[in-house]
């Protein structure tokens, strides 16, 4: 059962550092609930607890508006307030102290440039965060830490972003046209080396002359066959045919045996009937 979770937890990593640029070490933004949850649950040092669920090195951080919701909630997350504390402090631009979720929110942005993990056990804070592409969240299930799969959104954002992501753009092929045109024309003179560049402004031109594939080319896995050293060996047609022959040559020489039914004789009565 831990291997599958473990599994399953590399897998969504290697989705999110494969279709999101996401690089080790890993950034996680924990907010008050989650730093909590780690000290109530003896998940420390937090840090060793998140580089072994993400299979990589990690820092924690948390933001000023965050250690300020923990100090409003008193001494019952005193633990809670010093662990936020020692950890890193993300920059968030607000002056007046603003609500966790308004605060990862905008220290996320649109496209999470920054590449964070959210780790979170607010309900609120996970459904927000999987309508945004590009954001992972972590979350704490008694003594065991979890990353939620990516939601049908974000497949569907990196199924419709895929052709961009893979193919080059225009201003990448001039600068390859740039470069090829330095090392095969070189030589040749002026004129000639802007006719070929005029020609070679042609995007589709470019592509078959630079190799670029039109659409991208996954290796999917297919269905391997058994083992041939767990399966029987098949038996020839020509040895089945001739231990049949052996058979029925060995049966038609065995004798067949009578049985004979013995009569039972009674002395007051008829042979083969019962005595009175």
């Amino acid at each position: 059962m831990r291997v599958k979770k473990q599994k399953r937890h590399r897998k969504v990593v290697r989705f999110f550092t494969a279709c999101f640029g996401f690089r080790e070490p890993f950034k996680v933004l924990c907010d008050g609930t989650f730093v909590h949850h780690l000290l109530l649950h003896h998940l420390t040092p937090a840090d060793d607890a998140l580089s072994r669920l993400l299979g990589g090195r990690a820092l924690l951080f948390t933001t000023r508006c965050i250690i300020g919701e923990l100090k409003s909630l008193g001494e019952s997350h005193y633990e809670s307030l010093e662990a936020a504390q020692q950890l890193i402090t993300a920059r968030c631009d607000h002056e007046r102290r603003v609500s966790a979720m308004a605060c990862i929110e905008s220290v996320i942005g649109e496209g999470n440039s920054e590449h964070f993990f959210v780790a979170t056990q607010d309900a609120d804070i996970r459904k927000k965060f999987r309508e945004v592409p590009g954001v992972p969240v972590i979350y704490g299930l008694r003594n065991s830490l979890f990353i939620e799969q990516p939601s049908a959104l974000q497949r569907e954002y990196v199924k419709s972003t895929e052709g961009k992501r893979l193919h080059a753009n225009e201003s990448e092929f001039r600068k390859l046209l740039k470069r090829e045109l330095k090392g095969g024309l070189a030589n040749d003179s002026g004129n000639e080396v802007l006719e070929e560049a005029q020609l070679m402004r042609n995007i589709s031109t470019a592509k078959k002359m630079l190799g670029v594939a039109e659409k991208s080319k996954f290796k999917r896995k297919k269905a391997k066959g058994p083992n041939p050293l767990s399966c029987k060996k098949k038996k020839r047609k020509d040895d089945s045919s001739v231990q049949q022959n052996e058979d029925g040559q060995a049966g038609g020489a065995k004798k067949r045996k009578r049985t004979r039914k013995r009569k039972i004789t009674r002395k007051n009565g008829k042979p083969g009937e019962p005595g009175s």
